[in-house]
């Protein structure tokens, strides 16, 4: 019997997608292009050319781990499925209300987003819930029955259903959800209960909706994979990872693919987390940048950061509610349209522009010679002398140095009458100051600095444009880890088996109900265990436990990590003594006389597997790396040009050192170490840049 020892992580993206085979003899990985019509064969075709590579055949195989970003694109490009909402009797436009207020005040010309559902299949059931979850009036079935045939007459495809107060009592849903199935069999349904089990009815029914309107994409992409991997003859299990940065069984995925948002960009910051704690960086950024978004996640302690909260599509680039909210547990990031395919252009003020709208993997940049013709970051770098054409993507993509000047001359040049270096210079300052500025804002949000911590760079792009954006934020240090161009998929290998179960009930704390918690907490349990035994064959738990909490009276609440139970009555008083504690953090200060309250109950579970041994700290004498040769490269801090040293990644030994201005080159992505720079291969084999002269 072949020993399985193997696993594959796979990781698509907006233009590329990322495999990396774990080998007993050692990793190797490689990069293919998306292919956005059927993704699963860009999988095939990366899998395929990675086992040949490594001489492994596909029945050692133990474990397949896979991340993808198309459900939030198919929200975000509103290639979803014909969808409805069943909702109660007068709460049918909850989605057109929103917040009911205005997210940018002073914009007179403001957009809002558009919900996925139009009015006319947003449909009302005649039935009550009170808050507590008692009926106060009882489903009525045969009207129900005749509301049907809209379902039937509109070809819908999947439907949410979202009574009010149903995470207090779900039976209202789960009936209506067995009638519109007797009446239209194969429909795809989301029941609010289940998908978002808390109370806020707007975010609620949002995430349901969004939920229901990427299931039937998200199935179908699930199932062609899956006949894809068998008939590479692959029949080990497929696990996904989530938004939160854990694995989930494809089950699970199935029913809820809302929870995949975030999928590809959690890997790169799982990957963040691992290395932060090999170079005892407790204080960290986690930036990753692919071919199409760039992504920011604030690591505090050696832990991302994260939130039951997120949102997608933005109609306004930094500003909350211009989006379509989620509650689903995510790990806490900022994304925007920054990476190699972000098409550069000129604003109504004739100035550079980049990004959001991404040249993505077909046509991609002018330079990959496929039919694109409008100027992207890609071809910014490559004429200023950052990328090798012959060896891009390890060589697969040959970048033609001439289409990437065309395109950038007509369409910036021509216009500003800048030369073709300074055009390329503008369009990489502009993703680079709008990289930055991300990061900014986003730490600003928690209160937090940028300028002690280390940030850690994946991703693609990320290598060629780190140390500047480091410049900009007087970040004293930059690390490139090693296998940093497929960060993402190396992070999924890392990623723990584990599940978050969510239930909304009020309950003072001067009050405590031990009993009802008791009861929550063991049917949160029970959800969670029956989705780790379909993910994982290991029986044995961590667990931890969260309350989100506010004092009586407030509008808002924050997460308190509590003790896990059994509780008693007495154990209110401790509660809400965790809850002073992280309010004092928040606020430096407590509201005296006021008491608390717990809103909604949440448990995580994990498999307790020991993770890996970081590698072994070796004591080695720093010796100067050798170059292959120079390059002129511009460098966007002087606005000139300058003569670097080129060194090939894979020939370096651990301890060698180089100053800036120098490329380091390898398979997957390229590092550009600027003048004031000096660096080293250290622990791990990570890059490790440090700022000599900072601005």
């Amino acid at each position: 019997m072949t020993k399985q020892d193997c696993r594959l992580a796979v990781d698509i993206g907006g233009t590329f997608t990322d495999v990396v085979l774990e080998r007993p003899e050692g990793n190797i990985s490689g990069k293919v292009l998306t292919t956005p019509g059927a993704p699963e064969q860009g999988v095939a075709t990366g899998i395929a050319t990675l086992l040949q590579a490594g001489t492994v055949s596909p029945d050692r195989i133990a474990l397949v781990v896979h991340g993808t970003t198309l459900a939030t694109n198919a929200i975000i490009e509103r290639r979803g499925a014909p969808t409805a909402l069943l909702t109660t009797q007068g709460f049918r436009d909850t989605l057109a209300f929103a917040y009911s207020h205005r997210f940018d005040q002073y914009d007179l010309s403001l957009t809002r987003p558009e919900p996925l559902i139009e009015r006319r299949l947003r449909l009302e059931a005649s039935e009550r819930l009170a808050a507590d979850g008692s009926v106060l009036k009882p489903l009525d079935e045969a009207a129900l029955r005749e509301t049907a045939h809209i379902l039937r007459d509109n070809d819908i495809t999947a439907l949410a259903i979202c009574f009010l107060h149903a995470y207090a009592n779900g039976a209202h849903e789960l009936r209506a959800r067995d009638i519109l199935l007797e009446e239209v069999p194969g429909l795809y349904i989301s029941l609010s209960h289940e998908v978002c089990p808390e109370i806020r009815e707007y975010e609620r029914t949002s995430t349901t909706v969004s939920n229901a309107y990427v299931q039937p994409l998200m199935a179908g992409y699930l199932g062609k994979l899956n006949g894809a991997l068998e008939g590479l003859g692959i029949t080990c299990p497929l696990l996904l990872i989530t938004s939160a940065g854990s694995l989930t069984s494809i089950d699970t995925a199935i029913r809820f693919p809302i929870r995949l948002v975030e999928s590809g960009p959690a890997g790169g910051a799982i990957f963040s987390q691992s290395v932060a704690r090999q170079l005892g960086a407790d204080q960290a950024i986690a930036f990753d940048m692919g071919g199409t978004t760039a992504k920011i996640v604030l690591v505090n302690d050696y832990e991302p950061r994260h939130s039951r909260a997120m949102e997608v599509a933005r109609a306004h680039r930094f500003l909350p509610g211009s989006g379509i909210p989620l509650r689903i547990p995510v790990i806490d990031m900022i994304e925007i349209g920054a990476g190699g395919g972000s098409i550069a252009r000129l604003d109504q003020l004739n100035q550079i522009a980049v990004g959001p709208e991404s040249a993505g993997s077909v046509p991609g940049p002018a330079s990959y010679g496929l039919g694109g013709d409008k100027p992207a970051v890609t071809d910014a770098d490559l004429l200023l002398g950052k990328l090798d054409p012959s060896l891009f993507a390890g060589g697969k993509i040959v970048l033609d140095t001439e289409k990437a000047k065309q395109a950038v001359e007509t369409h910036i040049g021509a216009a500003t009458g800048f030369n073709t270096a300074s055009a390329a210079a503008g369009i990489t300052e502009i993703v680079d100051e709008n990289m930055s500025n991300a990061i900014r804002v986003h730490a600003a949000d928690y209160g937090d600095q940028v300028e002690t911590r280390t940030l850690i760079a994946t991703g693609g792009a990320a290598p060629l444009h780190a140390a500047r954006i480091a410049q900009k934020l007087s970040i004293p240090r930059v690390v490139i880890p090693a296998g940093a161009g497929v960060g993402s998929a190396h992070g999924f290998l890392q990623a723990p088996i584990a599940y978050q179960a969510v239930r909304s009930r009020v309950v003072s704390l001067a009050e405590f109900d031990a009993d009802t918690v008791n009861a929550i907490f063991d049917d949160l349990r029970k959800e969670a265990i029956a989705v780790l035994d379909l993910a994982s064959p290991v029986k044995k738990y961590r667990e931890r436990r969260f309350s989100d909490m506010r004092y009586q009276g407030q509008g808002h609440d924050l997460s308190v990590e509590i003790p896990v139970g059994p509780y008693v009555a007495q154990d209110g008083a401790l509660l809400e003594q965790h809850f002073h504690n992280v309010y004092a953090r928040s606020y430096n200060r407590t509201i005296p006389g006021l008491s608390a309250q717990a809103l909604t109950w949440t448990l995580i579970l994990s498999v307790d597997i020991d993770p890996p041994a970081p590698p072994p700290d070796i004591d080695v004498v720093p010796e100067p790396a050798i170059p292959r040769d120079t390059h002129k490269v511009f460098d966007a801090g002087l606005g000139a040009f300058v003569e670097a040293k080129v060194y090939d990644r894979t020939s370096m030994q651990r301890g060698n050192t180089y100053d800036g201005p120098a490329l380091i080159v390898e398979e997957q992505t390229t590092t550009y170490a600027p003048p004031g720079f000096s660096g080293t291969l250290g622990r791990g084999g990570h890059l490790i840049l440090e700022q000599k002269v900072r601005p």
